[in-house]
């Protein structure tokens, strides 16, 4: 199993870039994809492959639960949305019920959380899995480590204080991690999750390119990004579900893809 907590040469300079508008983050999120997994650095990762197979030599308190499916068996398929919820997710939820589609969600803090606490509640409730992409969108490896520390405790007691239970998976806005990031969500109890499928979604309205980007891209094992929190993306949602279907994939959350292991603090999976 790769060694997620090596060293990771980039980005270890905090402070180094201009802070960024709200939506500038989210919006250079593709940029940062290449940056983060590419050639630029050397970022360990955990597959979901992997993680079940170690899971054989863990002890039974160790091991993820599994859902109604088996990912060692079934070809699955993770479907993930960022940075909500917004006055979209109504709708997508809607979709996601009628789809019996379980999703993961990496909900943001400020002006999400807050401010539509009751969209967090039903998320669970319908048994999707609630997870953090922090409080602002702050990119981790560029604050310093008490300000990096409070973009992660916000809105884990945010998500606690609503669904009577703390998030143990966090998306890094931009996808951008080190070894100091993966210590500190070790001390607060958090996996790293990044993804493996993107349509680019904050760089278009259109749903029908979205969806395609989504199909061509995915494959077994699969972490889809999306956003809920532009127009375009929600209507494409039915497509992606219904041709992802028809194609033999079966939808599960981010903690059943990896069952029977279970992820763990502080390191990185994709």
């Amino acid at each position: 199993m790769p060694a997620v907590n090596s060293p990771v040469p980039a980005f270890k300079t905090r402070r180094t870039s201009p802070r960024l508008p709200r939506t500038a983050p989210v919006l250079a999120a593709g940029a940062a994809l290449v940056l983060a997994l590419t050639g630029c650095t050397k970022l360990d990762t955990d597959s979901p492959s992997t993680v079940r197979k170690a899971a054989a030599d863990a002890k039974a308190a160790d091991r993820g639960k599994f859902g109604t499916v088996d990912c060692r068996v079934a070809k699955c398929v993770a479907l993930t949305f960022d940075a909500g919820p917004s006055e979209n997710t109504p709708r997508l939820l809607k979709i996601l019920k009628d789809g019996k589609v379980p999703a993961t969600f990496f909900t943001l803090g400020k002006n999400h959380i807050e401010k539509y606490p009751e969209l967090v509640r039903q998320m669970d409730a319908e048994g999707h899995e609630v997870a953090s992409h922090t409080w602002s969108h702050k990119i981790l490896t560029e604050i310093e480590p008490e300000e990096a520390r409070r973009e992660l405790e916000r809105p884990n007691k945010a998500i606690e204080k609503l669904i009577g239970k703390k998030p143990t998976l966090m998306r890094p806005p931009q996808g951008r991690t080190d070894a100091d990031v993966n210590k500190l969500s070790k001390e607060l109890g958090l996996s790293e999750v990044l993804w493996t499928v993107t349509a680019k979604d904050y760089t278009t309205n259109d749903s029908k390119l979205i969806e395609k980007r989504v199909i061509d891209q995915t494959k077994r094992d699969g972490i889809i990004l999306l956003h809920d929190i532009y127009k375009g993306t929600v209507p494409a949602v039915p497509g992606v579900i219904a041709e992802l279907k028809k194609r033999g994939y079966v939808f599960v959350t981010v903690s059943q893809l990896l069952a029977p292991g279970k992820a763990e603090p502080g390191k990185v999976y994709r």
